[in-house]
């Protein structure tokens, strides 16, 4: 989510009334009390209390998003820049204690340049105390909500001001760890400009949104409706349980696959998702346009959902190669899996990872960024992640690729998805020394859903009728529902007991055909 457009930087009271419900905010203020100052310093304080009308720089309280109870923390940049002393950390700390207390959702609104030079190290240090109340706070499964202002600098931003589960900025903002006019100061030069810019810090995967402080409390709404969840009604079991592999063969399967018409997971998620937000990049300075990283509710079933993202090729694919060279998925896009795997732990939601992909990127690039690496851990997570997951094999399984999202309690696919080790044109190559033999490579091999299923990986087949490029929003409602009473399934059974589970599975897959068919490889 990005918007261009200008704002005028709203203070914190005008920011509270911006984003509450009218009437709601409480304040949880105690009066401060100061650190010993000296004369100047004193001064200082009480010009800053006369100009802002505020008695430090951060209030905190709460009130209501939409009728949702919500902590909230935001700074007041008119008082000495906003930045944090011994008081006003000591405010924030006791805010966010008290948030966590209560299992409240807490937003915060950092605008500022950073601790309060007057006090010293002292003040510097008491940016460890808000992170460790933060921390506190994330464990203990409260959503933890950053609206980054124009400016946020210093030890602000590289504490509580990056520690979001989700962080929106207003457009414009100047957002940094170091203040320009410090490093020109320092350099003698001034710092590049657009590089702190809100803009700038979405666009390289930081943040996940740049959005007005007037569309601030819709986009608190609609994460705050995915990540608290209460008791469901059950689920009806959908038709599709009862849907048998389709009779096509392998090869056929694949080239139904590679139609450039075949809904992906963009159009799954807004014809068979009721709410969608997307979030973006690693928040570490990457994003890769082979992945999707988003929280969803499919029905009332909530979830973080990450997926490849298939582009649209500009040509006819032959044997599939544009479209491997146009969505190729690099080690950028694990490690932004990884940030989604990580925030369904920590938030208490099921994981859903969607899979569609021709096969990771093949280049100097993805080596020297660890993607085998990435892979890897991808898969060591997966397997053992501390909440269920579903797995969606939606079109293309080629390669590590696919299998780094495939780990799951249990695996829903379309009649015509595939996985297999290579691209069949690539596992005929090294057996054949021919592209040739890729439709018998396809089939000896086992790659379609009859020998997936037979083999015990997919547990439920969502029918095409009889190609999902012919039907794209009745196919992607049929697997909308049917990845809703999976994840439904799921939330009625523990971690401790889903995690043997789903080792079992996957020690055990293949066995039950290899003792009905003497040991022989399904073709």
């Amino acid at each position: 989510m990005l918007t261009q457009q200008k704002v005028r930087h709203l203070g914190a009271t005008e920011l509270i009334a911006a984003v509450l419900d009218p009437g709601s905010y409480r304040s949880w203020d105690a009066p401060v009390t100061d650190p010993d100052p000296g004369p100047e310093y004193r001064q200082e304080l009480a010009a800053a209390r006369a100009k802002s009308g505020v008695d430090e720089s951060v209030l905190t309280g709460e009130g209501l998003i939409r009728g949702r109870r919500v902590a909230v923390i935001i700074s007041e940049f008119r008082f000495l820049a906003g930045s944090i002393g011994q008081a006003a950390a000591e405010r924030i700390v006791n805010a966010v204690e008290r948030a966590t207390g209560e299992g409240l959702p807490l937003l915060a609104g950092p605008a500022s340049g950073g601790t309060r030079m007057q006090e010293g190290t002292i003040a510097f240090l008491s940016m460890v105390k808000i992170s460790a109340a933060v921390r506190t706070h994330r464990k203990a499964g409260l959503p933890y909500l950053v609206y980054l202002r124009h400016p946020t600098t210093g030890g602000v931003m590289a504490s509580w001001g990056s520690l979001g589960h989700i962080t929106a900025a207003e457009p414009g903002a100047l957002l940094g760890f170091l203040g320009p006019r410090v490093y020109e100061a320092l350099h003698g030069v001034p710092f590049p400009e657009n590089v702190q810019s809100a803009e700038n810090l979405f666009d390289k995967g930081l943040i996940d949104a740049v959005v007005p402080p007037w569309q601030l409390s819709d986009v608190v709404d609609r994460a705050l409706s995915i990540l608290v969840t209460g008791p469901h009604a059950p689920v009806a079991a959908p038709e599709t349980l009862s849907v048998e592999p389709s009779g096509a063969g392998a090869w056929e399967s694949i080239g139904i696959s590679r139609n450039s018409r075949r809904p992906d997971m963009r159009q799954l998620l807004a014809h068979g998702a009721r709410d969608v937000l997307p979030l973006n990049g690693t928040g570490q300075g990457e994003k890769d346009p082979g992945l999707q990283l988003a929280l969803a509710r499919f029905g009332q079933q909530s979830c973080v959902v990450i997926g490849h993202t298939r582009p649209r090729p500009t040509r006819p694919t032959g044997m599939g190669q544009t479209e491997v060279a146009q969505s190729a998925m690099g080690p950028a896009s694990l490690r932004e899996a990884r940030r989604g795997m990580r925030l369904a732990e920590e938030l208490g939601l099921p994981l859903l990872t969607i899979i569609d992909t021709a096969g990771a990127a093949l280049s100097q690039e993805a080596e020297e960024g660890g993607l085998a690496g990435e892979i890897a851990r991808s898969l060591h997570d997966l397997i053992g992640l501390d909440a269920p997951t579903v797995s969606v094999l939606l079109g293309q399984g080629a390669g590590g690729g696919a299998l780094a999202l495939l780990p799951a309690d249990r695996t829903i696919a379309a009649q015509h998805a595939w996985l297999s080790p290579l691209p069949p044109e690539g596992a005929s190559a090294i057996v054949h020394r021919s592209t040739g033999f890729a439709p018998a490579m396809s089939e000896a091999q086992g790659v379609n859903v009859a020998s997936l299923h037979a083999n015990g990986l997919v547990d439920h087949i969502v029918d095409e009728r009889p190609d999902a490029a012919e039907e794209t929003q009745a196919f992607c409602r049929r697997l909308g529902r049917a990845i809703e009473y999976e994840l439904a399934t799921l939330a009625c059974t523990g971690v401790d007991e889903l995690l043997p589970r789903r080792l079992a599975k996957y020690r055990n897959l293949g066995s039950i055909l290899a003792a009905t068919t003497g040991g022989k490889p399904s073709v």
